[in-house]
């Protein structure tokens, strides 16, 4: 008797309660299934599971083994994944997921210069401004824009600050004036990001000072990119981040706007599962954006001084 297999195919069957479930999940017939429960009980010489015509449930044997039997699969799952990878180099597919603007803008570059010295890297990179579950979409890396879970299913590693900004056109600003203080922004067209964590509430702090100002969204929009085109167009003062505003600031398309207050600082991190350890290209993936955004990440660079 294979005994990781008959642990692996006893899990299924307790967690679906039904056998013929379990087989049609794993591929087997009912009989297969059935007969392995049958040799793994004969093993540990007791009893797992109660089985009648309507259903199958746990023994208290069985649901005191069941924990630890999970445990020991994933864990011998994911030494085989290990020994896999081992040789294999960075080849294989490598799904990416990340917000549109910074995808777009900033992480196609870095995966494609990361992955042309690997002619069998597979990459996919999937660009959403939506937080998306990595697991349950099966991305092997998710970068995402603060908004970070509270779960113990996802490991995360920090990859470069995120840094808020307000800016509007130049032509905006001489056509309706500068904004002095946060509560004047009521007096003008704010243009609004709708991912933004406390929604159209905006935050500001200037050394111990903290002001909080609800917007009364003139434009509004779930796409980075498309606040930034309607800001060109002078339609109002958009709440950006620096990676996506700092060639427009450079080259005085778009100004500051309350450059003395302070936004909240969010992060950008990389998410992947806690699960398992991660494999070599993800690895390798993640070292090389930390190496590429850190300390300081190249469009912050670009504008210090101004």
């Amino acid at each position: 008797m294979d005994q990781l297999k008959a642990m692996e195919i006893f899990a299924e069957v307790a967690q679906l309660r039904s056998f013929s479930a379990a087989a049609r999940k794993l591929g087997l017939t009912r009989a297969m299934v059935s007969k392995q429960v049958l040799l793994l009980e004969e093993k540990l010489q007791a009893r797992l599971l109660h089985r009648s015509t309507r259903e199958v449930s746990l023994t208290d044997v069985g649901q005191a083994y069941l924990a630890p039997c999970m445990a020991a699969v994933a864990q011998a799952r994911e030494a085989a994944r290990v020994v896999s990878h081992a040789g294999m180099g960075l080849a294989g597919p490598l799904r990416i997921q990340a917000p549109s603007s910074f995808g777009s803008l900033w992480l196609a570059n870095a995966v494609a210069r990361f992955a042309a010295p690997h002619p069998q890297l597979q990459p996919m990179l999937y660009v959403d401004d939506a937080l998306l579950d990595p697991i349950a979409h099966g991305f092997d890396l998710t970068v995402r824009v603060g908004g970070i879970p509270d779960s113990h299913a996802l490991s995360l590693r920090p990859l470069a600050p995120c840094h808020g900004v307000l800016c509007a056109s130049p032509a905006y600003v001489e056509r309706m004036g500068r904004p002095q203080d946060p509560e004047d922004l009521h007096r003008h067209r704010c243009l609004h990001f709708s991912h933004l964590t406390d929604g159209a509430t905006w935050h500001f702090q200037r050394g111990k000072e903290q002001r909080t100002v609800r917007i009364d969204a003139a434009f509004t929009a779930n796409n980075g990119l498309v606040l930034h085109q309607a800001a060109l167009q002078g339609l109002g003062i958009v709440y950006s981040t620096t990676f996506l505003a700092w060639q427009a600031l450079l080259d005085g398309s778009l100004v500051r706007v309350l450059g003395d207050w302070q936004l909240p600082l969010n992060h950008l991190s990389a998410l992947y599962p806690a699960s398992r350890q991660p494999s070599p290209k993800v690895r390798a993936l993640i070292d090389f954006l930390v190496a590429e955004y850190q300390p300081v990440p190249p469009w912050d660079k670009a504008l210090e001084g101004i």
